[in-house]
């Protein structure tokens, strides 16, 4: 029976039946912690002791290669050095990585793993097959805490291949800048995860990043711009800062080899006709309005687009030339999306222009885009890929869609027989936040937890079998506009990305979200072996603590998002440990109260410990992390400005309706309160969202500072607003309350006035009592 027909008929098995775990001579067998988890897994008898002196046996190589990948894993997550051979010696244990034929329609990432007391044999008929089963030893060899001179694998049969062919990642660089070293982190962790594409974005309004050798000045301008407000300005000379970074070709080409090595596609994207402003401000004629632009230093939808002048795609060509020769693979991508048609429709040239194509309207001049790029690519032996909204105009047979708006875009293509990545807003963009932890960094509060992550299904089942054969695989794709470091970039990846995996790899049968959870621990240990700094906030215990009716006790609750392990805690100012005791109800402290408290599994914690103090002035405080918003128009977590390095204030401002509500305030015997604002710039664009941007109308000069009861409610005091804030970036506002306050309101805090190009944000707000 060939590979592919084996592995569908044990997909389709019950789990219980694959998975069987019979007794061994200890009792009843642990859990084997795989991500993804594997097509087909029957446990044996026993297990093999891997040891320091364990010889590695490849006799192709290929296998050679991979055996050496295996051993570099080892070293850096068990800090062995194992040796690599052609033969065994004698009849003592070993680890054998061989080359097998296979059928014609076996998959080439397909493999096999033996595990038996006295030999492990990984084989398969292609490289990256092998490279896959290494990964899934290395993993048996990583299951358990293990600090001693042996690891025991335990014996089993696994025959496995992935269900989809694009198991990918895109990585966001024109916004903010990664290093190469940080890219390679990136590849070296999507091969331990079986993910096999690598989507670089390199082009966008805030820069060009990709060295084009005809273009120079495409990264000397086109790579630098100076941010918005004072991060862009030097503190002590008071001169512009540029925010410049591009990869040379040659390190691309270093960036292409290392990621190959690891069996991963690197598919570039050069966006076009739409994202375009950082090319434009290199080479105003390149524009479809006249005079020059800068580099933008806002996020958002801009509206800068290539016009479509004979000059410009010579241009365009010249540029997918040197990334046909730059980039092996088979895609290039050229984006396609938020290509706002304004500029095209005012353009009295682009419409003449339009006219002499013969296109009908600005869509099809997109489609006309498209297709001339797809005819240019095909040449050179590549094939277009694009966001869904190339789907507005007819699209060249063999160009493929990767669908972001939803899974519509996906499904429309694939009935019209085109190849499709999923990878819609809704679940894959992991840019947006994970849980709802005040701890988290800026980014896009709509929340994607791992749960949700995990649960997207990629083939809609709307379509029929046929057309679900166009159905590529899947996509988590990471805008990087809120992050500064590559360790937000590693928050917003990690864990997801394991999620993301298993869907792309695992039969759809053999997903479990609760058995993914029960397996993710160990994977977390194995983050930390490779340095990974992965998001602490899904597994740290949020502590919330509401004053009991006595006055004089606090009661205090305590959860983490994930539900994941043992919450222990302390009461006197130590670190929680293992022997701390358990949280099972809420407590019920007196004030003043100190808690720390931190999720156990396996004697290990998941994240750093969450330590909280309360007294009778902290309950009359609230962080604007912990206040919540009239309105959900564009809810944004935004990072304060400056200073130009280093930590910053971080605000929760819906941009459209900047309005912080605090649900039921005790305002009972409540004098004043004090409002704590920053000023940031007001660095969106917003196309034609724009004027959904409410404004509430000022009285003074530079507005007021308003309270009130409930969002639309009652004025409860207002306060005249200074025109900038203080030399620190904050201004502390004290409005009085008249007396004979309510006991509680839904305190609203806003701002009147249009401040733009910058606006005021709550950072903290305090209640007070006694004389207002």
């Amino acid at each position: 029976m060939k590979l592919r027909h084996i592995l569908l008929l044990l997909a389709l098995l019950p789990v219980t039946a694959i998975a069987a775990t019979p007794a061994d001579t200890a009792g009843a067998k642990a859990p084997l912690s795989l991500i993804p988890a594997p097509a087909s897994l029957v446990r044996g008898e026993g297990a093999f002791s891997l040891l320091a002196d364990t010889p590695l046996v490849a006799a192709d190589p290929r296998a050679a290669r991979v055996a050496r990948q295996f051993a570099g894993l080892m070293q850096r997550s068990r800090g062995i050095a194992l040796q690599v051979g052609d033969a065994a010696t004698g009849e003592a244990p070993a680890i054998e990585f061989r080359m097998t034929p296979m059928t014609p329609d076996a998959s080439p990432e397909a493999y096999s793993l033996d595990v038996s007391p006295q030999r492990v044999v990984v084989a398969a008929g292609d490289a990256r097959g092998l490279f896959y089963g290494a990964v899934t030893l290395w993993q048996l060899a990583t299951t358990e805490v293990n600090d001693g001179a042996a690891t025991r694998i335990p014996a089993l049969r696994i025959d496995d291949a992935p269900r989809f062919a694009w198991r990918g990642l895109m990585l966001d660089s024109a916004r903010h800048f990664q290093s190469v070293d940080e890219i390679k982190q990136l590849l070296d962790a999507m091969a331990r995860h079986k993910l096999n594409t690598f989507h670089w974005h390199l082009t966008d309004d805030q820069g060009w990043r990709l060295q084009i050798r005809k273009y120079p000045e495409l990264t000397a301008i086109g790579g630098c711009r100076i941010p918005a407000g004072d991060g862009g300005i030097d503190p002590r000379t008071g001169r512009p800062v540029p925010y410049c970074g591009f990869y040379t070709q040659d390190e691309v080409r270093d960036i292409v080899r290392y990621a190959g090595e690891r069996h991963i596609t690197v598919v570039p994207e050069i966006d076009i006709p739409g994202h375009a402003q950082a090319a434009v401000a290199t080479y105003p004629r390149l524009g479809s309005v006249d005079g020059p632009s800068p580099v933008s230093s806002e996020w958002g939808v801009h509206k800068y687009l290539f016009n479509a002048d004979e000059d410009t795609f010579a241009f365009l060509e010249d540029v997918l030339a040197e990334v046909a020769e730059l980039f092996p693979g088979r895609y290039v991508h050229i984006g396609g999306d938020e290509a706002v048609k304004d500029q095209w429709k005012a353009s009295p040239k682009v419409q003449a222009r339009m006219r002499a194509l013969g296109v009908a309207d600005e869509a099809q001049l997109q489609g006309y885009f498209v297709e001339r790029m797809a005819r240019f690519l095909a040449a050179r032996g590549k094939r277009v890929i694009g966001w869904d909204e190339i789907l507005e105009d007819d699209l060249p047979a063999d160009a493929a869609v990767m669908s972001w708006r939803g899974i519509e875009g996906g499904t429309e293509a694939a009935r019209k027989g085109h190849d499709v990545v999923m990878a819609p807003v809704s679940h894959l963009y992991l840019d947006y936040l994970q849980t709802d932890s005040p701890d988290e960094p800026p980014g896009r509060p709509t929340l994607i937890p791992l749960r949700k992550a995990y649960d997207f299904e990629p083939v809609p089942a709307a379509l029929t079998a046929a057309q679900a054969r166009h159905i590529l695989g899947l996509q988590a794709n990471v805008w990087t506009e809120h992050m500064r470091t590559f360790e937000r970039v590693e928050h917003a990846f990690f864990p997801r990305i394991a999620a993301v995996a298993e869907t792309g790899w695992s039969p759809r049968a053999r997903k479990d979200y609760d058995d993914f959870l029960a397996r993710l621990p160990a994977q977390l240990r194995r983050y930390r072996a490779f340095g990974i700094d992965y998001a602490q906030t899904p597994f740290a215990v949020r502590i919330e603590g509401a004053r009991e009716p006595s006055r004089a006790t606090l009661r205090v609750a305590m959860s983490t998002p994930l539900q994941l392990g043992e919450i222990r805690y302390t009461t006197d100012g130590s670190a929680p440990t293992t022997d701390s005791p358990r949280y099972r109800q809420p407590l019920s402290l007196p004030l003043p109260a100190q808690v720390a408290a931190a999720a156990f599994v396996d004697g290990r914690a998941l994240a750093e410990p969450t330590s909280r103090r309360f007294d009778a002035a902290s309950l009359l405080q609230r962080e604007d992390e912990a206040l919540a918003m009239c309105s959900q128009g564009l809810m944004l977590r935004l990072e304060d400005d400056g200073p130009p390095e280093g930590p910053r204030a971080i605000y929760n401002i819906d941009i459209f309706n900047p309005c912080w509500l605090w649900r039921d305030a005790p305002l009972g015997g409540i004098a004043a309160v004090e409002v704590r604002a920053g000023r940031i710039p007001y660095y969106f664009q917003l196309a034609g969202d724009e004027p959904n941007r409410k404004f509430r109308p000022a009285r003074s000069a530079h507005g007021e500072l308003e309270l009130r009861n409930g969002c639309e409610g009652d004025l409860l005091a207002s306060v005249p607003l200074p025109a900038a804030p203080g030399d620190d970036g904050f201004i502390t506002l004290r409005a009085p309350l008249s007396a004979g306050q309510r006991a509680s309101a839904n305190l609203c805090i806003v701002f009147t006035g249009d401040t733009r190009p910058a606006m005021w944000a709550v950072d903290r707000v305090t209640l007070r009592r006694g004389a207002p």
